[in-house]
């Protein structure tokens, strides 16, 4: 306990625990908070309760003149008034005050200390501090010391629901960001991803005014310095593709692109731990020990034993810990000009090359689209692939149209001479259900080419519909694998596939044509 004081929100409450050493929140949570325990390897087994994932339907931003223009409005950032905006953030304060003790983590979003923000996480459970803890900038003392007013606060009453019968409320959950107030405001859901993503959405809102490009992406550097960017959907390889031996990792999921180099925004990882193992993600799989967060993981009640195959309370298990537990890291994580930009997808219609090389255009194009496919389920009527669109790799965060990120991406592309590609982690000789999926170490070797320059003296074929350039020839891959048409049996299959594919991206671009510039779209795919 501290003598920390909120009243300046209006919370009264004295038991109040701020940037608490990891062995206290452990004692707290495991005493306090139902469900809570230790794995075999230390970390901190916790439930999230109903909610095992984000709500995006349930994100609010309050209309302000200030901002109202900025914001891209629609499905993904629906507008909340400020009167009802106030009745959450007095509801979320109620409950605040009626709780025996409270947590506060202060701490930095962003490792450049001229672009970091300030935050002030406020919030009822020691799972939720120490998931805090884990995934942004832990000051140091004397940072602390010196640390004053944060730039933004969350209010995390999660435990609490939104009233049904207050105006525009769909459900028992709202996650509230008011730009102006700088506030975040969270009820009806005890979900620690909704805190880490509001602050990915205040950065994707700012970054772009000071000409800063927020990017979802991992990143990693090499020996020399060389950066690489890598894109991608959930499924399409991205953090087990920057997690390599030969590079330094700068960060899993949220960076940003300024004018001197990249930097990561979070101090943590939040790893996917489905299925996870030893032999296929070792970095992450010795990440998992004392001070990591264990979310929502079935595990054997006698052993303590974590069975990550186990998908039955949720196929979203996860895993935070700080970025420093993993091994091969660059720290403080922040690196120069990216030298690559490596766009991800997992085909499942096969007809994407395995690696190919973009203009500045096209990469615009790729990123807006942010193109991935799910393969054919077990549900009734669903026999073949289905395409995903995911605007910037990560829709949901985005505050802005698209192309306001899309024209930063080709403005720094160009200006750093960066090479963009678009590598295919899918289907080859066929469609999900015919062909088979491209060995994984077949990718790992299109990548090393990429960042050991292997490509430069080989010669490219252009693909006539979608314009990117195929190479011809990659060091440890069949050079009849690296062209699609030539692993299929069924010639004519392919051909009505990939037209298939290419009026889907063509649909998909046309809810954002009317505020993308003329070059961008005349980068996409052509239909015959």
């Amino acid at each position: 306990m501290t003598s920390f004081d909120l009243s300046r929100y209006g919370i009264r409450v004295t038991d109040i625990h701020r940037n608490t050493a990891v062995p206290v929140l452990y004692e707290i949570g495991l005493r306090k908070e139902a469900g809570t325990a230790i794995s075999d390897t230390g970390a901190l087994l916790v439930y999230s309760g109903e909610k095992t994932g984000r709500s995006p339907k349930d994100k609010r931003i309050v209309r302000n003149p200030e901002s109202e223009a900025n914001i891209d409005w629609g499905p993904i950032n629906i507008g909340l008034d400020k009167h009802t905006y106030q009745v959450n953030h007095e509801r979320a304060i109620d409950y605040l005050n009626i709780c025996d003790r409270l947590f506060v983590v202060d701490a930095f979003a962003g490792w450049d200390p001229k672009y970091r923000l300030k935050v002030r996480i406020i919030c009822t459970r020691a799972y939720h501090a120490l998931f805090m803890q884990n995934m942004l900038i832990m000051p140091t003392a004397a940072e602390l010391a010196e640390f004053g007013e944060p730039d933004y606060v969350i209010f995390n009453a999660g435990g609490f629901p939104a009233n049904l019968y207050t105006s525009e409320m769909t459900s028992k959950t709202s996650i509230d960001l008011h730009l102006e107030r700088k506030e975040v405001v969270i009820l009806g859901t005890q979900y620690a991803g909704e805190m880490k993503k509001g602050i990915f959405s205040i950065m994707n809102y700012l970054m772009p005014l000071e000409g800063v490009l927020p990017m979802h992406c991992s990143a990693n550097v090499g020996k020399s310095g060389d950066v690489s960017i890598l894109f991608g959907l959930s499924g399409t390889g991205k953090t087990t593709l920057s997690a390599d031996p030969k590079r330094k990792l700068i960060g899993d999921d949220e960076h940003c692109w300024t004018d001197e180099g990249t930097f990561n925004i979070e101090g943590g990882c939040y790893a996917k731990a489905i299925n996870l193992s030893a032999e296929n993600e070792p970095d992450i799989f010795r990440a998992i020990r004392f001070g990591t967060v264990l979310e929502n993981v079935v595990y054997d009640k006698l052993s303590r034993r974590v069975d990550y195959t186990d998908t039955s309370f949720t196929e979203n298990t996860r895993a935070s810990y700080p970025i420093s537990y993993i091994e091969n890291v660059q720290m403080p994580c922040v690196a120069g000009h990216p030298k690559n930009i490596i766009f991800l997808t997992a085909d499942a219609f096969g007809v994407l090359p395995p690696v190919s090389k973009l203009t500045p255009e096209q990469a615009s194009y790729h990123f807006i689209s942010g193109y991935t496919a799910k393969v054919a389920g077990t549900e009734m009527g669903v026999t073949e692939p289905q395409a995903t669109f995911s605007a910037c790799f990560g829709a949901a965060f985005m505050m802005w149209h698209p192309n306001k990120y899309a024209e930063l991406l080709a403005e720094k592309i160009k200006k750093h001479h960066v090479t963009a590609w678009l590598v295919n982690t899918g289907w080859t000789g066929g469609a999900y259900g015919v062909g088979s999926r491209i060995k994984l170490k077949y990718t790992r070797a299109m990548i090393d080419a990429i960042h050991g320059g292997d490509f430069d003296g080989v010669k490219f074929t252009r693909d006539e519909a979608f314009g990117f350039q195929i190479p011809e020839a990659c060091p440890g891959v069949p050079n009849a694998l690296l062209v699609p048409k030539n692993t299929w049996d069924d010639k004519k299959a392919y051909d009505a596939t990939k037209a298939k594919l290419i009026a889907l991206f063509n649909q998909n671009f046309k809810k954002y044509a009317a505020g993308v510039n003329a070059q961008i779209i005349a980068a996409g795919p052509k239909e015959n």
